[in-house]
């Protein structure tokens, strides 16, 4: 192997010819592209974040836009891209960074993993990109080349492999072109290095790569134990009045679809006769329970019951303050999980074959 190897060069060149220069978030480069762009990136493929990414920015253009704009505009555009986390802290930190620094993001690691839903890999690489400044990310892609390049044993989500990788990522990282460096890193990675079916034949650093030559890419990086997940069943009621509107009520700021407008949730036991008492005060409806399905988080599986209910009266009140009725069709407009989005639209659907 040659001993001039350098590691930042090799993925440096490689960028000048292979790497990706034309994602819209490459285009008209700013921190607060750069920063959506990284939220949005997280857990989540490039194909399937540029729409929303293109979306997002017609609707808020910078910072200013973004802390301005309700929650609720900014959940619906988020609607489909899951971990709502995300969206939540995306606005929280805009009105920060609107409020109290002016409407400018900071250039400097510290001061940006102080700010909501931003860790020291998503700092880096604003500092990186935004400001060209030196600074080692270590996402999932990068975390992936680093792995193998060192055969670095364990899942990388443990903290002890996590230092080591992050020792690598710093060693690699140049003080010259740091921002494409930081997208070269992880274009490689989702490119190239890829999970499965990696292409070795076109890695700028297969000359050097401790797994390669050790035919042993499948090993790195380690895997999780996997762990039973487990089950959780819920009937969700479609309440639907002689309008046609749907009942929905926000849930609360925090936890499971925080901040999203959901459906009313009962567990299989609860009357659903008493459930409408308590949710609009009605007691005389017909009711049909819809074939049930699984939805899967990363931490347990729910299984749902949908149920229409259509009520025989218009009910002059919701119970609850968190309570909104909707109709179906515009229900878009509102911050939804995307299986409840697909729930209504065939409800929606439905009312349109049955007039």
């Amino acid at each position: 192997m040659p001993s001039a190897f350098s590691f930042s060069a090799a993925v440096l060149k490689w960028f000048d010819h292979s790497g990706r220069k034309h994602l819209p978030w490459q285009k008209n480069v700013t921190p607060y592209r750069v920063w959506l762009s990284e939220i949005m990136l997280q857990q989540t493929q490039v194909s399937t974040v540029i729409p929303y990414f293109e979306k997002f920015t017609t609707r808020f253009p910078d910072i200013s836009s973004l802390a301005s704009s309700p929650i609720d505009d900014v959940l619906s555009l988020w609607t489909g891209l899951g971990y709502y986390s995300r969206a939540r802290n995306l606005h929280r930190t805009a009105k920060i960074i609107s409020d109290e620094y002016y409407q400018q993001f900071p250039d400097n690691i510290d001061e940006l993993i102080k700010l909501p839903g931003i860790g020291r890999s998503t700092a880096a690489a604003i500092v990186s990109i935004a400001y060209n400044k030196k600074a080692a990310i270590l996402d999932g892609n990068v975390k992936r080349v680093l792995a193998r390049f060192h055969a670095v044993d364990g899942w990388p989500g443990d903290n002890a492999v996590a230092k080591i990788l992050w020792q690598h990522a710093e060693e690699h990282t140049p003080a010259k072109r740091a921002g494409d460096y930081t997208q070269a890193m992880m274009d490689i990675g989702a490119t190239v290095c890829t999970r499965t079916k990696p292409r070795c034949d076109a890695c700028p650093l297969r000359v050097q790569c401790t797994a390669y030559w050790q035919e042993s890419i499948a090993l790195y990086p380690g895997r999780r134990n996997k762990k039973i997940l487990p089950v959780k069943a819920v009937q969700m009621l479609m309440i639907r009045n002689p309008s046609g509107e749907v009942l929905l009520q926000q849930r609360p700021p925090t936890g499971l679809w925080g901040g999203l407008w959901c459906l009313p949730e009962i567990e299989l036991s609860d009357n659903i006769a008493t459930s409408c008492k308590t949710l609009c005060r009605q007691t005389s409806f017909k009711q049909e329970i819809w074939p049930s399905w699984r939805h899967s988080f990363s931490h347990y599986h729910l299984d749902i019951t949908p149920v229409l209910v259509e009520l025989d009266n218009m009910p002059s009140a919701v119970a609850e303050s968190s309570g909104r009725w909707v109709d179906p069709m515009q229900s878009h407009t509102l911050g939804m999980p995307a299986p409840l989005v697909r729930l209504l639209s065939q409800l929606a659907s439905q009312a349109d074959t049955a007039c």
